[in-house]
């Protein structure tokens, strides 16, 4: 299974619609200071608990928010991708979460050291506005996803996080293992097998070697449960700016 992200995509820092929604004077003083990266699957951008130093702003990748137990299991509690930054805790004044961040889906994205952007919220004005939008609609997706684990099937849990997923990717693939995805929404593998064959024999969705290609789209937004909706107009409404990415394979 492939897990590094095509090289020959077209590539800017504005392909985040955080840093794209950032005032122009803001954007340029950062920019300077953004370094991109490859982003691999399986990747742990931070652990529970440890120092961070780095926000983290996906373009073409998605990144998983993890909750992790002292046993070291753990189970996802929300997901970033092209429409967001990974470090909300150093700007909102923690340095530290208990939360790991894991690559879900491979691809690219630029990371800039804490200190340049904790200099421009604290400016206060339009940026600082559009950061704590943004985590608004961050703390939804998360308060969302504990209700759908507790009170939906698995089967409208994986409908949900595969349209988040989709959501946040320029095509309609994922490369995913049902072992990992088991294990990123907290289930057991054969209740996660069973909740994959079913959106498979329903047409949704087709997956072999590791890799979900979604067939139906409107077939997976009936079926999702009401989660899905709930996590995506706070979304639109609080960032209204977020529409799903140009065809970043086209230089």
């Amino acid at each position: 299974m492939n897990t590094t992200p095509p090289s020959h995509i077209s590539r800017s820092p504005r392909q985040n619609h955080i840093l794209a929604a950032l005032p122009t004077a803001t954007y340029e003083r950062v920019l300077p200071a953004l370094e991109e990266i490859i982003l691999e699957l399986g990747q742990v951008i931070y652990e529970s608990g440890g120092q961070q130093d780095y926000l983290f702003f996906p373009t073409t990748g998605i990144v998983s928010l993890l909750y992790v137990m002292e046993d070291e299991s753990s189970a996802e509690i929300a997901i970033v991708g092209f429409e967001g930054v990974v470090g909300v805790a150093l700007f909102m004044g923690g340095e530290t979460t208990p939360s790991r961040a894991v690559v879900q889906c491979a691809g690219r994205g630029y990371k800039l050291k804490a200190h340049f952007l904790k200099v421009e919220f604290d400016r206060g004005g339009a940026a600082q506005h559009l950061l704590l939008r943004y985590t608004q609609a961050l703390i939804t997706q998360m308060s969302q996803t504990v209700v759908c684990n507790r009170y939906h099937t698995i089967d409208q849990q994986f409908c949900r996080w595969l349209l988040l997923s989709l959501d946040r990717l320029p095509a309609a693939e994922l490369a995913m293992t049902e072992g990992l995805i088991a294990n990123m929404l907290g289930l057991r593998h054969d209740g996660m097998t069973d909740a994959i064959d079913l959106l498979q024999s329903a047409g949704m969705i087709h997956y072999k070697a590791g890799k979900i290609t979604v067939l139906d789209r409107p077939k997976l937004e009936v079926r999702v449960c009401e989660c899905y909706a709930v996590v995506k107009r706070e979304y639109d409404r609080l960032l209204p700016f977020v529409k799903r990415p140009l065809d970043v394979s086209r230089s």
